[in-house]
């Protein structure tokens, strides 16, 4: 975890007020959480910290795109990310993170780790349906659909004439309509 020590910032030696921070975000960023669903990942977030004199709030907002593969095709092609979070970070007797929006760090602390929240502010930016784009205007070119529609039988629909009816069906037709 050293690695993601640039995450970290010592909040206690900054003035009261507005502080920003900037990350460039890669697929080796993501190597240390051991995630590998993406194929490249070029994210850039934007921190703004606001220090008060009681809390901190943090605005995190991610803009880039992450390159995936498509559910339906498996295709890969840049998904857009551009998505925020807001975290509060209050100071109490002990560390707790059970809620998602307000982080409560021990009196004592003078820096916080913000990697986390940047990788989930990512994972969740990604829609849980990935659908490349060429699938939903057709405009999608690969070797697999080309082999398929290749090797798809020809269907040959025979529409049935009135004569290929079952003559008993026309008998317990005439019990619908007679009273």
């Amino acid at each position: 975890m050293k690695a993601l020590k640039s995450y970290t910032i010592p909040f206690v030696g900054l003035k009261v007020g507005e502080h920003h921070f900037d990350y460039q975000i890669d697929n080796t960023f993501f190597q240390h959480f051991e995630y590998d669903e993406f194929n490249a990942v070029d994210v850039k977030i934007d921190l703004k910290l606001d220090k008060k004199s009681t809390l901190l709030e943090l605005l995190f907002c991610a803009e880039g795109v992450v390159n995936v593969n498509c559910d339906i095709t498996n295709e890969p092609y840049d998904q857009a990310i551009n998505d925020e979070f807001k975290l509060v970070v209050k100071f109490g007797n002990e560390y707790n993170d059970e809620n998602e929006d307000i982080l409560i760090i021990p009196h004592g602390e003078y820096e916080i780790n913000v990697a986390q929240y940047i990788y989930e502010l990512i994972i969740l930016a990604v829609p849980i349906k990935r659908v490349h784009p060429g699938i939903e205007d057709g405009s999608l070119q690969s070797d697999i659909l080309s082999k398929l529609e290749e090797l798809s039988p020809s269907v040959d629909i025979k529409t049935k004439s009135s004569e290929d009816i079952d003559p008993r069906w026309n008998n317990l037709k005439k019990l619908l309509t007679d009273k």
